[in-house]
């Protein structure tokens, strides 16, 4: 046989090479002939100096992993979420481009896939997976081509595309480029936070323990995203808020609290980060920040293992 051409551009994910031997699928486009990067943060996405952790008004998991999702024999993945069991709505069908609505169900995968609740040799077959997001299969086929340019499935010729191995160095290599972009933020923030933004970020800290104490990890997500965001808001930097949203796009946030040890950690790692932009010491909100963001990493990495 003849071996297809790479359209130009397009890496081969890294440690997953593909049989050159074999033709891609008939009917199957190849990433470099997307209208754009399905999964890629879009354009109204990126406020000019916010860089949200992640787009809002993204759905959370809707019955996935069912039967669009299989085990390495070819079986119905018996693991769900939290998230999953709790019924959240599906992708909404309507007032969504091919892109955006790509783009979405490229970031629904990637958490499943960050989280551990899909695993690596796990088979996604795009037609089950349109059935159960109530969408059709060309925009599921563009979000795991674009997942695949990512390093995160392969296609496998005439079977689908299969998720690829992720080990706790990928996740620890994630989590150390976001803690520098969040670092950063957290420096320039320190010099350039107003009193108003301050009391705003103590009053979402102040929520936020609320919740936790409480018992309400879902509102203690949603206040830790305000805090960050709020940050990055002050720093004034769009371009590094750029990239941090480019980063966080590989942070499960929906996930977050099914993680051993993360409100802890939302609750307690934050004061010193607070307490560095009150004295607007840009080092100790750098080394603070960085802190916070790399023991997320790790608590995701011991998550990932006594999951697997």
């Amino acid at each position: 046989m003849t071996a297809r051409p790479r359209p130009a551009g397009v890496p081969r994910p890294a440690g997953h090479p593909e049989p050159e031997d074999l033709p891609g699928p008939a009917g199957l486009p190849e990433l470099g002939d997307l209208p754009g990067p399905a999964g890629s943060t879009e354009s109204e996405d990126l406020p000019g100096s916010a860089g949200l952790l992640e787009p809002d008004g993204v759905p959370g998991p809707a019955g996935l992993p069912g039967s669009g999702v299989l085990g390495p024999a070819g079986r119905t993945s018996g693991r769900t979420t939290a998230a999953a069991r709790g019924g959240e709505p599906a992708l909404p069908r309507a007032r969504r481009g091919r892109t955006a609505l790509g783009a979405e169900i490229a970031a629904h995968v990637r958490e499943l896939i960050m989280s551990g609740a899909v695993e690596g040799g796990a088979w996604l077959r795009p037609e089950r997976l349109a059935e159960e997001l109530g969408t059709s299969v060309t925009p599921v086929r563009e979000a795991l081509l674009a997942l695949r340019g990512e390093g995160f499935v392969r296609l496998v010729p005439r079977h689908g595309f299969l998720v690829a191995p992720l080990s706790g160095d990928d996740v620890v290599d994630l989590y150390q480029v976001q803690a520098w972009l969040a670092g950063e933020l957290a420096a320039r923030a320190a010099q350039r936070v107003d009193t108003a933004a301050l009391a705003g970020l103590e009053r979402q800290q102040e929520t936020l323990e609320a919740a936790s104490r409480t018992g309400d990890p879902r509102r203690v997500e949603r206040e830790n995203h305000e805090f960050h965001r709020g940050i990055n808001l002050a720093a004034h930097a769009p371009k590094l808020a750029w990239f941090l949203a480019m980063a966080t796009r590989y942070a499960p946030r929906r996930f977050y609290p099914t993680i051993t040890g993360w409100e802890v950690a939302s609750v307690e790692d934050h004061r010193p980060i607070l307490d560095a932009l009150h004295r607007r010491d840009e080092d100790a909100a750098r080394t603070a920040m960085r802190t916070h963001i790399e023991h997320a990493g790790r608590l995701l990495v011991e998550h990932l293992r006594s999951s697997g």
